[in-house]
Formats: structure tokens, C-alpha cells, sequence
């Protein structure tokens, strides 16, 4: 086994540059955790491989369920630890169907309000709300985690106009479906029985007068000037011609007295 003597580290201080008994012979030995454990005298990190490292530092099976049980989405949790989606999935999936199954019970549950649980289930309520306001309540999606009190949040989401809305509201598990309780505004304003008003407040829109101007009164017509009568022409003058007498008419008189 040849002995090498430490000349220095790399520009990128990742590696160390050793030589042997000849200065032309130059060698790199990277800096990585099995090194640094060999200096601190840990024999057993040292003895570990590179993938033991790896598996050591993921997420253990009770670890990605409590976190997806708490609320973490597979991809966040994937990322966040640089885990492989696939192994994160294959422990998920039951927690994920727990927390769809916690969501379907609190819809079934009573939500409650000033004088107590209401009559109509959670997503009775919900639904009408929607329809009063114009939305389709069936494009809405819920959720369900888990808090570090044991207590189930579970999240109605929807989509009005191009905002995306949510609200929260705690499950209790109990008889007859349990009860659910607002958390914030927009889901005390969904179970409000006077829900006549919008979920979001509309600013005032400015009075506009609209009313049709008042026509103004016709000026009066001239009154056209009198025609000049027509002077009366000579037939007219001479008037009408003379009738014969009956007497005449018998006898065969003419009107101007001969036979």
C-alpha cells in the first residue's frame, strides 16, 4: 500500500490532492461523509455505502402517512425531501382514502349555529347557500386532514368567476353525524340561514339617471293667410237661363214668344 502526502484541496475545496513518493504523481480523494467520519474516528459511518446514507435520510413509511394525514399533498411532500413520488404514493394512498372518507362524514354532519345544530346536513346547507348566490354546486371539492389535536378541518372549495375560494369548517364525529363548526369567515357565512347577501362584498354601483328628458311643447303653427276670392265670371253674372212657363210648353211657345 503506498503512502500519499496531502498537497492541498481543489478550487472547489470538494476535493483533496494528494501525491506519492514521485511529485509528478498526483491523486484526488473526494471530501465526502465517510471521510469526514474517518477523521472524527466514527468507525461505523465509515463503514457505511452511499446508499446506505440515502435510505437513512428519507422519510419513513409512519413519517410520509403522518404528514399526508396532517395534510401534506404527495407531491408537496415528495419535493420538499427529495423523495420519489412513486415511494411516497405507495404510502399515501390508504391515508389519502381516510381523509376522503373523513370529508364524506362531515358533510353528512350538522352544522352548527347560535340556537344550536341545524336540521339540514352540512352539505344541504352548502348547497342552497351556492344555488341562493348563483353557483354550480357541484363543481365544489372537499378535503379533510387531521390536526395535531386529534380534530378533523375539513375544506370545501369553489370557484367563482376566476377567484378560487375556500372554507374551513372542524368536524366532530357523533350521533346522528355529528356537528361541524365554522372556522373562518366564508364558511360562517355559508351556513348563515340568512344567506341573501354575497359571499364577497359588491362596492355600490353609482345611481345613474336614466330618465327620458322632458320633449318640449310644439310651437304653434302659422295660421295661413286668406285666399283673394275669385271674381265671379260672366256666366255667373248673367245668371241662370229662364224656365219656360207650363202653359207655354203646351202650346209649343218658344221662350222668346213665337210659334
Amino acid at each position: 500500500m503506498r503512502e500519499l502526502k496531502i498537497v492541498g484541496l481543489d478550487l472547489d475545496g470538494k476535493h483533496i490532492i494528494c501525491e506519492g513518493d514521485d511529485p509528478a504523481d498526483k491523486f484526488e480523494i473526494r471530501v465526502d461523509d465517510r471521510l469526514r467520519a474517518a477523521l472524527r474516528g466514527d468507525g461505523a459511518r465509515v463503514a457505511q455505502t452511499h446508499i446506505d446514507i440515502e435510505v437513512t435520510n428519507m422519510l419513513s413509511p409512519k413519517e410520509i402517512q403522518a404528514r399526508i394525514r396532517s395534510g401534506a399533498s404527495v407531491e408537496q411532500l415528495a419535493e420538499a425531501n427529495g423523495v420519489d413520488i412513486a415511494r411516497v404514493e405507495r404510502f399515501a394512498h390508504p391515508v389519502l382514502l381516510e381523509r376522503a372518507r373523513a370529508a364524506e362524514l362531515a358533510t353528512a354532519a350538522h352544522p352548527v349555529l347560535a340556537d344550536g345544530p341545524a336540521v339540514l346536513t352540512l352539505l344541504e346547507t352548502v348547497t342552497s347557500s351556492l344555488v341562493a348566490r348563483g353557483l354550480n354546486p357541484d363543481n365544489c371539492s372537499w378535503d379533510a386532514w387531521r390536526n395535531e389535536d386529534g380534530r378533523w378541518t375539513v375544506q370545501l372549495g369553489w370557484k367563482a368567476g376566476r377567484s378560487d375560494n375556500v372554507a374551513h369548517f372542524r368536524f366532530c364525529p357523533g350521533a346522528h353525524g355529528g356537528t361541524v363548526t365554522a372556522v373562518d369567515d366564508a364558511a360562517s357565512e355559508l351556513i348563515d340561514p340568512n344567506f341573501d347577501r354575497p359571499l364577497r362584498p359588491v362596492a355600490a354601483v353609482a345611481q345613474l339617471d336614466f330618465d327620458e328628458p322632458v320633449p318640449a311643447p310644439p310651437e304653434p303653427a302659422e295660421t295661413p293667410e286668406p285666399e283673394p276670392k275669385a271674381e265671379p265670371t260672366a256666366r255667373a253674372r248673367r245668371g241662370k237661363p229662364a224656365v219656360p212657363a207650363w202653359e207655354d210648353v203646351l202650346l209649343g211657345v218658344r221662350s222668346s214668344g213665337q210659334r
